[in-house]
């Protein structure tokens, strides 16, 4: 049904007395509606759609947040971001003595609510290194902030009273460390370009299945990619049954004469329950794009290829890929990757890029 309504719509488009009329339209509304601010929010008023979605699942995403805090398994995205925070405030220079004061209490709490999920065996978003690096950071923290702060005393106490989880040791490990101390590899600058230009979008693959290892390989460099308070607010869906990776990859726009030979499709999910804010909204995207290169990237190394499949914010589309996949409405699927091994004989679009020029400026300011 989708897709004929597609087809209908741009025979429809394809008029050109039809095309012209509706650029004419689209352009008076545009120019209303783009003057102003005002006009800009009576655009996107409920009933336009145009932003409705997103911002239907920002605020799904922030009830979801608050929903997690009150829960006995709770994500942890609170005990990620402040332990972070605490990392800091301990690489400052100069380190104040003391610090978090305003919130240490609440990150001790946090700390505990995941002591006990890992004791009582629950399933829970955070793993044993994750519970370490908590664990290790706070010791740190302890043991560098002068004693006196009624908080933080108070939440020392708690924390020195707490049980230590099996695999954490009591000594710290994992914490902040010098940059010096970090193992530097082999890597060129020439090398790092020569990979970057062998990535290029391939849409065509052999008949070959992908292995799983590989994928998890590929996902272990694209995890590195720096994120805000070490979030790390998305998935990675990935499908590689051949029925569903049909199905998936028939759902967007940009795949049609190819999906039906894509060995595995990948959706990349963000997730707006990590976030208490919309000011924090378009973290999701930009942490998951970071992760999402050094994911392609990292499939280069392999072997493998890769496409990157956009995904506009349709409502159509939405709702099929939301049904398809089971997804909240605070989830936001980023973008979609189809990956294979490469057909030698394919053809790659050449794609030159903007040059330097345009794309960086040095000091630009307005007079």
């Amino acid at each position: 049904m989708l897709q004929k309504l597609k087809k209908t719509v741009k025979d429809v488009l394809a008029v050109p007395a039809v095309r012209k009329a509706y650029e004419a339209g689209n352009r008076a509304v545009l120019g209303a509606v783009g003057s102003n601010r005002l006009a800009a929010t009576l655009y996107s008023f409920p009933g336009f759609a145009t932003f409705n979605r997103e911002q239907y699942a920002v605020l799904a995403g922030r009830r979801a947040y608050y929903a997690h805090l009150n829960q006995a398994r709770p994500t942890h995205v609170e005990l990620r971001r402040n332990i972070h925070r605490l990392e800091k405030g301990i690489l400052m220079q100069p380190r104040r003595d003391v610090f978090a004061r305003d919130y240490i209490e609440e990150t001790v709490d946090f700390y505990l609510v995941a002591v006990r999920g890992r004791t009582e065996g629950a399933t829970q978003s955070i793993d044993e290194v994750e519970l370490r690096w908590a664990h290790d950071v706070l010791r740190t923290y302890f043991t560098l902030v002068r004693p006196g702060d009624a908080a933080v005393d108070r939440a020392r106490t708690t924390f020195e009273a707490a049980p230590v989880p099996g695999p954490v040791a009591p000594e710290a490990t994992i914490r902040p460390y010098p940059h010096g101390s970090i193992e530097r590899s082999d890597v060129t600058y020439d090398q790092l370009l020569a990979l970057a230009r062998q990535r290029r979008s391939v849409r065509w693959f052999l008949d070959k299945p992908v292995p799983r290892d590989l994928i998890d390989k590929a996902l272990v460099v694209g995890r590195e990619a720096p994120t805000a308070c070490n979030r790390l607010p998305y998935e990675y869906l990935v499908y590689d049954d051949p029925e569903l990776v049909r199905k998936v990859a028939a759902i967007p726009f940009g795949t049609g004469g190819y999906a039906h030979q894509i060995p595995t499709i990948v959706v990349v999910k963000g997730r707006l329950d990590s976030y208490f804010s919309p000011r924090d909204r378009h973290a999701i995207y930009i942490d998951a794009a970071l992760a999402t290169m050094g994911f392609v990237l990292a499939l280069e190394t392999l072997g493998l290829s890769s496409s990157i499949i956009n995904w506009p914010d349709f409502e159509p589309l939405e709702l099929k890929m939301q049904k398809t996949l089971g997804l909240e409405v605070h989830d936001r699927v980023v973008c979609l990757i189809a990956v294979g091994y490469p057909q030698p004989e394919s053809l790659v679009a050449s794609s030159p890029k903007k040059s330097l020029e345009v794309l960086r400026s040095y000091n630009a300011v307005p007079e």
